[in-house]
């Protein structure tokens, strides 16, 4: 699979009109200029070798640098990626935390007013686009109440004197203790999170919904009432813990969504992640930094897939892999 996606990657930035050299420069400096940064870059060479050379380059962690502003790729990813996976495990917590909630609670009482509200709740903040939510967020908790910050990761005083050992800013507050930084950070990291976290927190809620109900049809929840045990414990003790099986492997594969899908959070609130910085390199027709960022991304997703068999099979035991 990964080999595959490298391919596909390194096949879709060769169709693209022209060589990334003069995409990403063409008109703005001399032809024989161009021909000598091509070539320095090995675009002159047959895209065999070109292939081979990308993989090699990919085994050893060396993506390159990026044409429109020399940066190398990595250093790239290791900045603003950090930023992305702030975002993408808090906007995580919230929507496993509203799914996971709201649809036990709906599978527990179905059919009643309390399902009917929380399957219209996941149903319409999963339909809204995350623009949307993101701009009228924006007006009513930044304008017009004026209780959090609409924009960035930080403020630009804390974002200066904050030392960034990881560059995940709520790491690093609390790493050095810079508990007014931490109070900064976190205002600023609650509307993109929650805006993003919502509309996935509504796939969520379906999910688990369908679970639940499907567990609790089952004889082994009849027997456990039969034997005089609580509505809780049937819940908690058998239910949930079966209906979550299928819902881990969604979450994982949410989460490596999150991570690519995180493009237009990151542009509504200004958030200075891989998604903003991919757009960037996209209007420049910066084809190397494209290609490292979707090449990154790429093998995030199938190791979260991995990761989350391994998850399956430690949350169902008749789960086993051969």
């Amino acid at each position: 699979m990964v080999l595959l996606l490298l391919s596909l990657v390194f096949i879709l930035m060769r169709v693209a009109p022209g060589d990334p050299i003069s995409a990403a420069l063409g008109g703005r400096l001399p032809q024989e200029e161009l021909d000598r940064r091509r070539a320095a870059a090995g675009y002159d060479r047959p895209l065999l070798i070109q292939y081979f050379d990308y993989l090699g380059g990919v085994a050893t962690g060396d993506l390159g640098s990026t044409v429109s502003d020399n940066r190398p790729v990595t250093g790239l990813i290791r900045q603003n990626g950090a930023a992305t996976l702030e975002l993408t495990i808090a906007a995580m917590v919230i929507a496993v935390g509203v799914g996971i909630l709201v649809g036990l609670v709906s599978g527990r009482f179905r059919e009643t007013p309390i399902d009917l509200t929380g399957r219209l709740f996941g149903i319409m903040i999963y339909a809204a686009p995350i623009f949307f939510l993101g701009f009228l967020a924006q007006l009513v908790f930044g304008k017009w109440l004026g209780l959090l910050p609409t924009s960035g990761r930080a403020s630009p005083v804390v974002t200066f004197e904050l030392d960034t050992p990881t560059n995940l800013f709520v790491l690093d507050s609390i790493i050095t203790g810079n508990w007014s930084a931490l109070s900064d950070v976190l205002k600023h990291l609650v509307l993109p999170a929650a805006t993003l976290g919502l509309v996935i927190g509504g796939v969520f809620i379906r999910l688990v919904r369908v679970n639940v109900l499907q567990t609790l049809q089952g004889d082994y929840i009849e027997a456990a009432r039969a034997r005089g045990l609580t509505e809780r414990r049937v819940m908690f003790g058998y239910a949930f813990k079966n209906a979550l099986v299928p819902v881990i492997t969604v979450m994982g594969l949410q989460f490596a969504l999150l991570l690519s899908g995180a493009v237009l959070t990151e542009q509504t609130f200004n958030w200075p992640g891989l998604g903003a910085e991919l757009v960037r390199y996209l209007d420049n027709r910066d084809y190397i930094a494209v290609q490292g960022i979707i090449t990154f991304i790429a093998l995030i997703v199938v190791t979260i897939s991995v990761v989350i068999d391994f998850v399956n099979a430690w949350v169902d035991p008749r789960v086993r892999y051969k």
